[in-house]
């Protein structure tokens, strides 16, 4: 008997706790071995550190809104706009204004999170379906960015603005640092703090979380704000790289997020997730990708391999809560 409860705890052990882990270090081997000997020198891995941390830094967020049940299709157009406003705003103070930088990533985290409040509101609130009301501000970001930028770039003239995102700090990209202070700060959110627990209870069963006194409207309309404050920081991270913004830019982003989430081991149904588990979610992607561009395959299906990442994830989270 004793046998057979240390079996069991071995295969839980195994292919539940560690996972996540397991498939990181066997994907770290594969990549090794097809990009020998260069995916493993430190400029290939900082610079996918570097590629990842932007959308990574707004998966951060999204994992927060589909633990609460939701979903935010709206990121990626955000980003732009809010990117694209944010060096409007920088703009008005000239080209050698330092505390226009910094006036610059306040105003742009405000305006990330006002974006993020809308779309709260609407799902919280009023009670709309969040695919909806997204769907719908995803249009409005892109279209409101290209009108007001006439669909075409929109470049800073502080020469200053573009090593924000470009600079390095004790061997590691400022956008790198950005990720991993995010994550840390949201990890202690959600699972050392009140809110934390009434996030995940509510994801798991509204109806009973609204019976154990839990304000579920304010609980599903924060997680839409803290994903805009992110992508307040993937702009200006963002846009301070390329000195500028296009209207194009950053489409993509909000697949890129869910993905990250998802690998990382959140439950699309809700009720559960793992910010550091949305962290090595977003870096396996960046190392599929990468270890696609040292094989030789094409650009165009990084797309195709990430959708089929996310099908498998969701369908081994199907195949783990029907054998519980």
């Amino acid at each position: 008997m004793g046998e057979n409860k240390f079996m069991t705890y071995v295969r839980k052990f195994r292919l539940k706790e560690h996972s996540l882990g397991m498939a990181f270090i066997v994907l770290m081997i594969i990549a090794t071995i097809v990009g020998w000997p260069n995916f493993l020198k430190v400029r290939n891995l900082t610079n996918i550190l570097r590629q990842i941390s932007y959308t990574g830094i707004i998966g951060l967020g999204m994992t927060l809104i589909i633990i609460s049940g939701g979903i935010d299709l709206s990121v990626g157009s955000m980003t732009a706009f809010v990117g694209g406003i944010s060096i409007f705003f920088l703009n008005r103070f000239g080209p050698d204004s330092t505390m226009g930088i910094v006036l610059t990533f306040l105003f742009a985290l405000l305006l990330g999170s006002a974006c993020g409040a809308l779309n709260g509101v609407m799902v919280a609130r009023f009670k709309m379906a969040p695919f909806i009301v997204t769907l719908g501000t995803m249009s409005i970001f892109r279209s409101l960015i290209q009108y007001f930028s006439n669909a075409g770039t929109i470049l800073s003239v502080n020469m200053d603005y573009g090593k924000l995102g470009s600079s390095m700090f004790l061997g590691l990209p400022i956008p790198v640092w950005c990720f991993i202070i995010v994550g840390l700060v949201l990890h202690v959110l959600l699972n050392h703090t009140s809110f934390g627990r009434y996030l995940c209870a509510t994801g798991a069963n509204e109806q009973v979380a609204r019976y154990s006194a839990i304000k579920v409207s304010v609980v599903k309309f924060l997680p839409y704000v803290i994903t805009g404050f992110t992508v307040g920081i993937t702009a200006i991270m963002w846009s301070s790289r390329l000195n500028c913004i296009n209207p194009s830019d950053c489409a993509g982003y909000e697949m890129d997020a869910i993905a990250a989430a998802v690998i990382g081991g959140t439950l699309m149904s809700g009720g559960k997730g793992s910010i550091i588990g949305t962290m090595m979610g977003a870096i396996m992607l960046g190392i599929i990708n990468n270890m696609l561009v040292m094989g030789g395959i094409s650009a165009f299906l990084q797309q195709a391999v990430k959708g089929f990442v996310i099908i498998v994830a969701v369908l081994l989270q199907y195949n783990s809560g029907n054998s519980k």
